[in-house]
């Protein structure tokens, strides 16, 4: 057994109920078996008053609870037509508590929906929200601006892009999770000991032991619960109020970003690829808004993207395997804006401050060396020739910028540089962006290395790989760690910097299948089912990212600059960029407005100007210009205490006392339900239905991308041409009903029509429809009875192609005697079943014929003899329970031809 796990938290439904002088919401655990009551006072009109009950109860225990609430708070005793108790709402979790100039909301999150899944550990996407204002009525005081302030905190719409969990950190990456969960016992047991009240101190009934009573020890886990990292969580103002009133249970911290996953099928075998994308939370707003860095050292559309590949055939995180690579990008960190008052659509670049020790940059690469590591790896990829200075203003700051510190960091930790102009080579018919991409790429990953949690397999010394041996990274004794990372930049941080940033994650993705023993050599080929299916997810990243920053899609792709793209994507590129132009002109004012304000940038006072008479936002971002500073940092030494002395490795994941801390530490029964995640994925308690599970309905590499023609190799490396791919097949249909649909029948359906049948995009709606009505007509073709017998040899011919196609046999001339006795004895039944007035007495036992199929020899209720187990399915159950250990044998022959007829059968 694992000896630490993550507490998974005991809310994660709530429902809120309401008297005229108190709000109480009462929270329980996905099984509903252990409940808490938060009371809210409604009664003050401009505080907050919570109180937390810290008794945890059953559900009998709440359900007199609310019983006599009710029965306290009728107006006359004994009435039961106007309940002094009603139900306002049920929600899945609390974003925060805000307040404007009159009384203090709450948000709540009313709808959810499952993203993606890592270790068992589910990961929601807020699909709906409700804001309930806590004082009553009687006591409100009301302001004329109050509900415009409303107006603008909703302006910031929770159901875009925000997500959240109730086990899994995600304002952390998935290394410092890991290595959280396996740094040595004796770190955290003397902090376990410390906090009394944590210690075991549970009844029989909360955590069963079976081992108790034998007097056996008991095996006991410590539960981790870590401090999040506030600089990716867009909620912890919001959470501020009452962060120490009530219990950790009580708070969820979220995210803005971008969270994806598909599925790729290696013959069978599950791998998931997931792609989660924090946006920091300090100096956020939008594109001409928000540019450069604060003085704090927080740099505009700051955002961690991290790419995580699991075998998802064995779910825990101690005998699972998983791996991650984390890429930062970023605005250029200098004192540098661009001035929209004279509404051009590249405003001039000015330098706003003068800094010649490049204090903002040590400020912000201190940041990056105390999370990543060294070394740190700046790709820059901003014009260097211009007719017009523009873009080259900031490269010519930068560098001197990065050589003044590196002139103090040891030459073994010294910040790279990497300056290349992406423009000029993407115009240039001679150059390759891509190559030169991926040759960059490859020189950064085998620098920073990726993180594994599994020491090398036997494969690789099997067929070892030149290009293995040279992979940077710490090597520890449980696998590899990533350290340091890219920071890739242009000037937006949007087109330029995902096609990049798409590269380095293909090249770290090869080596992360080649490292799980999926592929033979650390490289993947373009027109794979592989990359296909990771470019789909970094298209949807980039353009998540874009409209949140820039207010519009990608305008340059992947597919742009490979010089594959067709000639209508020159037209989408031009609306793109106008609607960029017309977001950043028009709405980005109230957007940032909206993000100041949810982000508590700026907290409406009486005494203080409105939000919307502020001139500017300047002063509300760098805080330190109105204040003189108590202590200057040095210009020399720019760097945090203690960072140096544990590079490569990042100071956050070092087992220290500063990083000991953040994290709380209680003793719980290993079968206790706050750290059974296999409880909590798999729901025993609840009627779940198979074909409605999220690893079902998410993106498939055989279904979504694999040609669906006969005799394909099965394989996701193998390359295809551009016209086999699943997404050509499926055409461009929008609509996500007909999508859903498919997926569903893809096992039972005939195949899609031809290319030739399928309308492409600048074809009209009718044709298209022309196109489903000829594909339905052609499922369900009438068989006419004909006389002649020429004409009936015919039809016969035709009847055997038409089904010949959908289901890949031929239509016998003749059924057997025994098919056709036995379909006229299953018609004489129907008609039976369906004859009103019966004339004679039926005796079913001339009709059907009722046999046991039971495989037990020996079946009764007194006593039972268990059937023979033959050698097969006894291998079968023996690989199965080696699997879960984490030992997978490998594939024979058998297998592979199994898997083929699996997939002709399943998607074909």
């Amino acid at each position: 057994m694992p000896q630490a796990a993550a507490i998974i938290s005991g809310i994660q439904k709530m429902v809120l109920y309401e008297t005229r002088a108190r709000y109480f919401l009462v929270g329980s655990n996905e099984a509903q078996t252990k409940h808490r009551v938060l009371k809210i006072d409604r009664t003050e009109p401009k505080d907050l008053v919570i109180i937390d009950d810290k008794h945890v109860y059953n559900q009998q225990e709440v359900r007199e609870l609310l019983g006599r609430l009710d029965l306290g708070n009728r107006t006359k005793i004994g009435q039961k037509g106007s309940s002094g108790l009603s139900r306002a709402v049920t929600a899945f979790g609390i974003v925060g508590f805000v307040r404007f100039l009159e009384g203090y909301y709450i948000v709540l999150i009313t709808k959810r929906r499952k993203m993606a899944d890592i270790g068992g550990q589910s990961i929601y996407k807020i699909e709906d929200t409700t804001m309930i204002y806590i004082p009553n009525d009687s006591v409100r005081v009301t302001h004329p601006d109050e509900a415009r302030y409303v107006r603008i905190f909703q302006n910031v719409d929770l159901s875009s892009n925000f997500y959240f969990s109730y086990s899994y950190d995600l304002s952390h990456s998935l290394q410092y999770n890991l290595t959280l969960l396996q740094r040595p016992y004796e770190l955290w047991s003397s902090a376990a000991s410390s906090g009394e009240e944590e210690v075991h101190t549970q009844s029989k009934q909360d955590s069963f032991d079976i081992f108790e009573d034998e007097g056996l020890p008991t095996q006991v886990v410590y539960g981790l619960q870590n401090e999040p990292y506030y600089k990716y969580v867009w909620n912890g103002k919001l959470l501020e109020r009452v962060k120490d009133i009530v219990h950790p249970d009580w708070l969820m911290y979220i995210i803005h970003g971008f969270c994806g996953q598909s599925k790729l099928l290696i013959y069978g075998r599950p791998v998931h690829i997931t792609l989660i994308a924090r946006r920091s939370s300090k100096f956020a707003g939008t594109r001409f808004l928000k540019r450069g860095a604060n003085c704090e050292g927080d740099v505009a559309n700051e955002v961690e993207t991290e790419q995580i590949v699991h075998d998802a055939s064995v779910m825990s995180f101690t005998a699972g395997s998983y791996s991650s690579y984390v890429q930062v990008r970023g605005s250029v960190p200098l004192y540098w804006s661009q001035d929209i008052s004279t509404m051009m659509p590249k405003p001039p670049i000015r330098l706003d401050q003068a800094d010649p020790y490049a204090h903002v940059a040590a400020l912000h690469f201190d940041q990056m060396l105390q999370r990543f590591g060294s070394p740190i790896i700046i790709l820059n990829l901003v014009k260097k020739r211009e007719k017009r200075k523009h873009e080259k203003i900031l490269s010519e700051e930068l560098y001197p910028a990065v050589i003044n510190l590196n002139q103090f960091l040891p030459p073994d930790h010294c910040i790279d540089y990497i300056a290349w102009d992406m423009a000029r080579y993407t115009k240039s018919k001679l150059c390759n962006v891509l190559d030169r991409l991926s040759m960059i790429a490859e020189n950064v990953v085998k620098r920073t290395g990726f993180f594994i949690n599994r020491s090398d397999f036997y494969c690789h010394t099997l067929r070892p790989d030149d290009r293995w041996g040279d992979l940077g990274g710490h090597i520890a004794s449980s696998g590899r760690v990533q350290t340091g990372v890219l920071r890739t930049n242009c000037v937006d941080c949007l087109d330029r910097t995902n096609t990049a940033q798409f590269m380095v994650g293909k090249c770290a993705l090869a080596y992360q299948l080649y490292a799980l023993g999926m592929i033979d050599k650390p490289k993947l080929q373009f027109d794979t089912d592989c990359v296909r299916l990771f470019e789909e997810l970094y298209e949807d990243h980039g353009d998540t990212l874009s409209l949140q920053y820039g207010g519009s899609q990608l305008v340059h792709r992947v597919k742009t600059y490979r010089k594959i793209a067709p000639w209508t994507q020159h037209s989408k590129d031009i609306m793109q960029t106008l609607s960029r132009y017309y977001s950043n002109a028009f709405s980005d004012a109230d957007r940032q407005d909206a993000i100041n304000l949810f982000l508590q940038v700026y907290q409406p006072s009486e005494t203080k100007p409105h939000l919307w008479e502020l001139p500017t936002d300047f002063y509300l971002h760098q805080k330190s210009t109105m204040a003189l500073p108590q202590d200057r940092r040095s210009y020399t030494l720019w760097w945090s205490k203690g960072i140096l002395s544990y590079l490569p490795v990042a100071y956050d994941e070092v087992p220290c006392d500063d990083t000991m801390k953040k994290v709380d530490v209680k003793r719980v029964n290993r079968f206790d339900e706050s750290i059974d995640i296999y409880t909590e994925f798999f729901k025993p308690y609840e009627l779940t239905c198979f074909d409605d599970t999220f690893c079902v309905g998410m993106t498939n590499s055989a279904r979504d991308f694999m040609p669906k023609t006969v005799g394909v190799d099965p394989s996701p490396f193998t390359v295809r041409k551009p016209e086999e791919t699943g997404k050509s097949v499926l055409g461009n249909k929008s609509n996500k009903e007909e999508t859903l649909l498919q997926r569903k029948t893809a096992a039972s359906a005939p195949p899609p029509p031809s290319e030739e049948a399928i309308s492409s995009t600048s074809e009209d709606d009718s044709e298209e429809d022309r196109d489903d009505e000829g594909s339905v007509s052609q499922r369900s073709t009438p068989i006419k009875l004909l006389t002649e017998s020429g004409e009936s040899s015919r039809a016969q011919e035709e009847i055997q192609q038409t089904v010949k196609e959908p289901y890949g046999l031929n239509l016998a001339e003749f059924p057997s005697e025994e098919d056709v006795f036995i379909y006229k004895r299953f018609a004489h039944l129907g008609e039976s079943q369906h004859t009103v007035e019966r004339t004679q007495h039926i005796k079913l036992a001339n009709i059907i014929c009722l046999e046991p199929v039971s495989c037990f020899p020996e079946d009764s209720v007194y006593a039972v003899c268990p059937p023979q187990v033959d050698r097969n399915s006894h291998d079968v159950f023996e690989s199965h329970v080696m699997m879960g250990q984490g030992q997978v044998r490998a594939l024979c022959r058998e297998d592979t031809l199994m898997y083929r007829e699996y997939v002709k059968n399943r998607y074909m």
